[in-house]
């Protein structure tokens, strides 16, 4: 047995993202991953472990042979929003535990080009096959099983549409600062409120865009971190939880998955949701924000409208640390 290590995250990159032609996704893994080596200064060869989860078919055996790396720890999972944070966690595990040196998650895809070009291309609306065909003939996409919990919070706690609007605002905001952000043009909760309607009571502004691009993060065991030109991200805890897929197997609409993962996450790290100065939170929809901050412990259940109401989401916002 080996002694549990310590786990940090030594580099970071993006490939190039937003509307990316006449490429390919192995291409675009190609190229975060790149960068993110060159971001931690390590050689390729101390990559040990690999993941990946490109939208579609690609298989990580796949992406590990076109990357050019023999990983002795492999990794793959589909859980949606969540699969970057579970592979991480997964690949901390394996570095703890002596299974894995360095871990190399890396993704692309096309899916912005594909769509303008025609071509067909992967989806994450889990309701093309197996139970869940049974609930989409009677409109139970994956948009629109978010937009009825939407509705249920909003009926259940008087959350409003101009509160979830402003989980799009402020979001905007953020992105008019980063240079990196697809839409950088600053929107009014009007704005989101005048859109063309997809899902009711989600209007286009509601819901996140398609976009092509890649990133790649590596993981690291603690003898490695002095050789990285990086300031180490360690790893403190983390947490998973798989709650249901089909809605009809979703026991109450207005709590997420991040109720129980949450607070594995936060028991494991020993830490509160007071003490975090930075949360970043997977927003597919202006709801699933909303309801992941509550189920974090950010507000209680039921005030997070009020609580985006207050601005809070903003970089630099006022009573926000």
């Amino acid at each position: 047995m080996v002694a549990r290590r310590k786990v940090a995250v030594v580099g970071v990159a993006l490939s190039d993202c937003g509307r990316v032609d006449d490429t390919t996704p192995y291409a675009l893994h190609a190229q975060a991953a790149r960068r993110a080596l060159a971001d931690a200064g390590l050689d390729r060869s101390l990559v040990d472990g690999f993941a990946s989860a490109g939208l579609g078919t690609l298989a990580p055996v796949e992406v590990a042979e076109y990357l050019g790396l023999r990983p002795t720890w492999v990794d793959s999972t589909s859980v949606g929003g969540s699969t970057w944070e579970v592979m991480a966690a997964h690949a901390a595990d394996a570095i703890a535990a002596g299974h894995a040196r360095v871990v190399l998650l890396a993704y692309g895809s096309t899916a912005r080009a594909d769509v303008h070009a025609g071509r067909r291309t992967g989806t994450l609306s889990f309701g093309t096959r197996g139970p869940l065909q049974f609930e989409v003939p009677y409109g139970h996409t994956l948009i629109a099983k978010y937009a009825m919990a939407a509705r249920r919070h909003m009926i259940e706690y008087g959350t409003t549409i101009e509160q979830l609007a402003q989980v799009a605002v402020q979001a905007r905001a953020n992105a008019s600062l980063n240079p990196e952000a697809m839409f950088r043009t600053p929107v009014t909760v009007d704005d989101v409120l005048a859109g063309p309607m997809i899902a009711d009571p989600f209007t286009k502004l509601h819901c996140c865009v398609r976009s092509d691009g890649g990133a790649a993060v590596l993981l690291a065991a603690e003898e490695y971190v002095r050789d990285c030109r990086t300031a180490p991200v360690w790893v403190l805890g983390s947490g998973e939880h798989v709650s249901h897929a089909a809605m009809s197997e979703w026991p109450d609409f207005t709590v997420s998955p991040a109720a129980v993962s949450g607070r594995l996450a936060f028991e494991r790290a020993g830490v509160r949701p007071d003490e975090i100065d930075l949360a970043e939170i997977y927003d597919a929809f202006t709801y699933m924000t909303l309801v992941t901050l509550e189920d974090l412990g950010f507000c209680e259940k039921g005030e997070g409208g009020a609580f985006v109401e207050k601005g809070r989401l903003r970089v630099g916002a006022e009573g926000c640390r």
